[in-house]
């Protein structure tokens, strides 16, 4: 079967380089942004997943319900108001997604630049349409909010190219509790996890990232990180925490709880123990069902030791 045109077009502009300068120009931008812990939460890490789909449904509730009124006589006074809402919910939900895609791949950065073309157009066409309602040119107005609604819907495919087809904001480590098998795996003995240095070895084909503190408590995490599957074995240890050496993201060796993002989602965990000198893990539950006393990674490694 051919592939469909659609999705030959969007093949094509993910691997079309001629706009990355400017893509470049606008990451560097985007992340010099003075936005502290403001990034976190546009980020959406309160929420567990990224927080700019949940704010586009108010722009694009607003308009699409102004576009039923519009097709109504006699209703174009309060489609303007939802025009209106909208444009208002726009910029907040714009300032998320660029902040999500500032750590892009760069090749979903290039379909997300032309998905935010379309709502920049869809922008400048709502706000004409607002302007023209409130100069009483209703019929003029409900043509450009049709049109606005026309590069909203292109946007939109994009942004679920983005999402579905490239995995942008996806949770990149959720399959690992489905891949590791239950009970202890052997990924080394003690002497080859040299202290401070991040680790990486393989439990059912699925990369562990493994990290023994001075002190010698071990941890594990998943090895490929949460937010783009990035190596975290390639990460700085630091603080008890490793961060990720492709977009920054720190997560906690004890637990993998994502402490900084762009990542929304944890590290899944292993649990730690040595035998004869080698080290075990065991995926962590995380059902957040109660442990029987000794159930505790920690209490693993220093039996282990003893």
């Amino acid at each position: 079967m051919r592939q469909s045109r659609v999705l030959w077009l969007l093949d094509r502009l993910e691997r079309e380089p001629r706009a990355d300068a400017v893509i470049g120009a606008l990451r560097t931008g985007m992340r010099s942004l003075p936005l502290g812990r403001g990034r976190d939460v546009l980020h959406g890490r309160w929420l567990g997943h990224p927080v700019h789909p949940l704010m586009v449904q108010v722009p694009i509730g607003s308009w699409l319900s102004a576009a039923v009124l519009d097709a109504r006589p006699g209703r174009s006074r309060e489609a303007g108001l939802l025009v209106g809402v909208g444009l208002a919910a726009a910029a907040p939900a714009a300032l998320a997604g660029a902040v999500d895609w500032a750590e892009l791949h760069r090749q979903q950065q290039r379909v997300g630049l032309v998905h935010a073309l379309a709502n920049t157009a869809a922008v400048g066409l709502y706000a004409a349409s607002l302007t023209c309602r409130i100069k009483g040119r209703w019929r003029l107005g409900r043509a450009y909010g049709f049109l606005g609604l026309t590069a909203v819907g292109l946007g939109g495919m994009l942004g679920g190219h983005l999402a579905y087809r490239q995995a942008c904001g996806a949770n990149h480590a959720e399959e690992v509790p489905h891949v590791v098998t239950e009970g202890w795996h052997r990924v080394g003995a003690v002497d080859e996890f040299p202290a401070g240095r991040p680790v990486r070895r393989s439990v059912d084909d699925v990369p562990v990232l493994v990290v023994r503190e001075i002190g010698g408590t071990i941890h594990a995490l998943a090895e490929r990180c949460s937010h783009l599957a990035g190596p975290l074995s390639e990460g700085t240890i630091a603080d008890g925490c490793v961060q990720c050496p492709w977009h920054g993201s720190v997560f906690r060796l004890s637990d993998g709880w994502n402490v900084r993002g762009p990542a929304t989602a944890p590290q899944p965990a292993f649990d730690t123990r040595i035998v004869d000198g080698h080290v075990e893990v065991r995926l962590r539950h995380q059902d957040g069902g109660e442990r029987a006393p000794g159930e505790g990674g920690t209490d693993r490694i220093r039996a282990g030791q003893k």
